[in-house]
């Protein structure tokens, strides 16, 4: 599989980096942004992060449906697997079948895919069963994406660390 998980913590460069790896490839690259405007600061989040990447970029909103988008010959940036989690769960979508899908979907692929995601198991227990259910899949979701991986990044302070 042709794929690439950056994965870190809040405002740790991730995006960044997997911008960086996806536009090292020929372009025209497609962004599937999986962010939901809720509010205002995430419309002001969403903004940021697209002026940022400047030209290009073909973005795709995709909150759910991430099999679509990964349908075309260009290099893709799935930017983020946590935020697509969320929209599942708050859907009561089956989680493990939408995973299932992404997979299938990713060996099909030949051009690059590169996936960022949130670390989100390093701090504490959540203290409700929503937030507990979160982590736990967020942890089961990467793990899967990185055992089929190409390569798995962890980015610190903008840094990245080749995991695998």
């Amino acid at each position: 599989m042709n794929c690439i998980l950056v994965l870190g913590g809040a405002r740790s460069g991730k995006s960044r980096h997997a911008e960086s790896l996806v536009t090292a490839e020929p372009g025209p690259w497609r962004y599937v942004a999986t962010g939901r405007a809720w509010d205002d600061e995430m419309r002001l989040r969403i903004d940021a992060h697209r002026s940022q990447r400047g030209t290009g970029w073909n973005t795709v909103e995709a909150p759910v449906d991430l099999v679509s988008p990964l349908q075309c010959p260009e290099p893709v940036l799935i930017d983020c697997t946590t935020l697509w989690l969320t929209n599942l769960i708050l859907n009561e979508d089956d989680v493990a079948s939408a995973t299932d899908r992404l997979l299938e979907a990713l060996f099909r692929r030949s051009a690059l895919t590169v996936l960022v995601g949130n670390e989100v198991g390093s701090g504490i227990v959540p203290e409700n069963a929503l937030a507990r259910r979160f982590r736990d899949e967020a942890g089961l979701l990467h793990q899967k994406l990185a055992r089929h991986a190409r390569r798995v990044l962890f980015v610190v302070a903008g840094y990245a660390l080749d995991m695998k």
